[in-house]
């Protein structure tokens, strides 16, 4: 492949797939440094607001709040009592303040990835083109190895806990994407039909038709994204995200199995918690 120009492939007849992508995020460093600065502003007073809300009351005021929660959203005092035992296990065994990091990361995350992706299934439901190009961006998203992109949100984001929401956003962010196209596709046309026959504008048919026929998939999208997210919790703790990930990677690297267990039993509590509470009811098991 020597015929093939420099600046296509190197001296061995590769092509410089990685020098491309190098140069695309110096390009990215070098001219929107001002917008992920302000990016990276935004997304930490966001996460530090929810820390404060957290992390300032008392303990037992959060686990009064969310056993109420849980109560409210289910109506199921199995999933009550749940709730306020794990909630208590977890302040037991020494590990609140990493559950409150972790938690307050996962709602930033599961906020941004519904926020974005519920508009962008909807049109990708709206349009088949939009979504045949969406569909390998969103395949990439989901296969590529983390540790990939985590390389250059590190460079573009810093150390802390934004580098760790942007890459579980982009891991997250294809589940609520599909499901929010599956479910507005799958409407039936008879309804969509009939909205239009009684002079329903398309945005009506959006708002009154499609969003409460496809809400069940919306809520699994939901679920989904959550549990995509406290996946990612580990990970995020390589480049400086607090929470329960810190620790699991420290008794990772001691070899401490005591201390791993424990840390990793509260990231499944957390999960069940979390998880049981958005559940679609149709869903629910217990």
């Amino acid at each position: 492949m020597t015929w093939l120009p420099e600046w296509l492939v190197d001296d061995d007849g590769q092509l410089r797939l990685g020098t491309w992508a190098k140069q695309f995020v110096d390009w990215l460093t070098d001219n929107g440094a001002w917008f992920f600065d302000w990016l990276s502003s935004v997304l930490a007073t966001v996460i530090d607001a929810l820390l404060y809300v957290l992390q300032t009351p008392h303990p037992l005021v959060i686990v009064t709040a969310m056993t109420a929660l849980s109560w409210w959203f289910r109506r199921s005092i199995g999933i009550a009592l749940f709730t306020v035992l794990g909630l208590l296990l977890i302040i037991n065994q020494g590990y609140w303040k990493e559950t409150t990091e972790t938690l307050a990361l996962v709602v930033a995350a599961t906020t941004v990835s519904m926020l974005v992706g519920v508009p962008l299934g909807i049109m990708a439901a709206r349009r088949e083109w939009i979504y045949q190009v969406m569909r390998p961006v969103l395949d990439l998203m989901q296969t590529i190895p983390t540790f990939v992109y985590l390389i250059p949100a590190l460079i573009l984001f810093g150390l802390g806990m934004v580098p760790g929401l942007i890459a579980t956003v982009i891991f997250a962010i294809p589940a609520p994407i599909r499901l929010t196209r599956l479910g507005i596709v799958s409407t039936p046309a008879a309804l969509t039909e009939a909205a239009i026959a009684f002079g329903a504008t398309p945005g009506q048919v959006l708002r009154k038709v499609e969003l409460p026929y496809a809400m069940p998939q919306i809520m699994a999208g939901l679920t989904q994204t959550i549990m995509l997210s406290l996946s990612m919790v580990v990970i995020a703790a390589l480049v400086g995200a607090n929470g329960l990930g810190v620790p699991v990677v420290r008794a990772l690297n001691t070899v401490n199995i005591a201390r791993g267990f424990e840390a990793g039993l509260c990231i499944v509590i957390l999960a069940i918690i979390l998880d049981r509470m958005f559940r679609p009811a149709s869903g629910d098991a217990t």
